[in-house]
């Protein structure tokens, strides 16, 4: 197979590295560069190669038919327009195109909800690991008319370290991590409800969404559980998951909880739903695992880079 050139900016963070593992074993794709500025003319180990970095100036742009943007909100929209200026396409794993980030028009890649108008697309904004793993368990009902108008959505959710990014803070040392658990962004006020709600809200479901994030002292993995008011009971409380997401190579529905076990190092999202009883008003509990640097980044950026180029959709992912 011919192979098509592939770079990354921001190469040297957890979802950098990460897709440049994934892209070294993938049939179809080659590295063309790895930008890392802080860490540049260093070598590192990605998957079954080694991976020189280079300073982001220096980057050949122009030698790679798509870029993945792993560059930090901020400032990753202006490196997109610079791809786009030579010419080239780019996933940008930051949230500065995403929905509720501004006003953006990029084609949102939360790739088995929109593959349509990702085809060919210049560039694709990445969804984030919460939105990621918190979307794919609502739009089924969402999108079936099955939640209540004006309800609270409750959501709560943990991620393990690697979600915090590659920079260093005490907050994050293994001695503060390790036998803890903690929440953060207490408030309803995380940065990722911007893109969660204009996603809900796009879709025509007017609902509140209150959702508070927790740490994890683990690695990798996000485990969200979602209770959902309904407009009616359900007898099978799968039934609107699994005829959402029928076909779909990365979406698995099971009766049984998920776990972190399920999905790390997968580009999978796992979920189950289960009613909740001794409710005045029909409940659904739905949990839903992905890994984070996988299916919540660099696996679902180089998922939606498969569909932009034309290639197999799951071609190179870990299933």
């Amino acid at each position: 197979m011919h192979k098509i050139p592939v770079g990354i900016l921001g190469a040297s963070g957890y979802a950098g590295r990460e897709l440049c593992a994934l892209v070294s074993g993938h049939p179809g794709l080659e590295l063309a560069f790895a930008a890392a500025n802080a860490q540049r003319g260093e070598t590192v180990r990605a998957g079954a190669r080694e991976v020189t970095f280079v300073a982001a100036d220096d980057a050949p742009l122009g030698a790679a038919e798509l870029v993945f943007s792993a560059l930090p909100h901020g400032a990753s929209a202006a490196w997109v327009a610079r791809v786009r200026g030579a010419g080239k396409r780019a996933v940008d794993l930051s949230a500065d195109l995403r929905p509720g980030n501004g006003d953006h028009t990029a084609p949102y890649g939360l790739t088995e909800a929109n593959r349509a108008v990702l085809k060919g697309a210049e560039v694709v904004a990445n969804p984030g690991c919460y939105p990621t793993a918190i979307l794919m368990a609502l739009l089924p009902l969402v999108e079936q008319d099955l939640v209540r108008p004006g309800a609270t959505i409750v959501i709560s959710a943990a991620s393990g370290v690697t979600g915090a990014g590659f920079t260093p803070r005490p907050d994050l040392l293994f001695a503060e991590v390790t036998e803890n658990y903690n929440a953060y962004g207490v408030g309803n006020e995380h940065r990722h409800l911007n893109e969660m709600r204009a996603v809900i809200a796009a879709a025509g479901c007017d609902v509140d969404l209150l959702f508070t994030p927790h740490l994890l002292p683990v690695a990798r993995g996000i485990l969200a559980t979602i209770t959902v008011p309904l407009v009616r009971s359900l007898d099978d409380p799968l039934a609107p998951f699994r005829r959402h997401w029928a076909g779909e190579p990365f979406v698995e529905v099971t009766p049984l909880p998920p776990t972190l076990h399920d999905v790390t190092h997968r580009n999978v999202v796992r979920m189950s739903a289960h009613v909740a009883a001794q409710m005045r008003t029909p409940t659904l509990i739905v949990l839903a695992a992905i890994d984070n640097l996988v299916k919540g980044a660099a696996g679902q950026a180089l998922q939606n880079a498969n569909v932009v180029l034309g290639l197999d959709e799951p071609l190179g992912l870990p299933a």
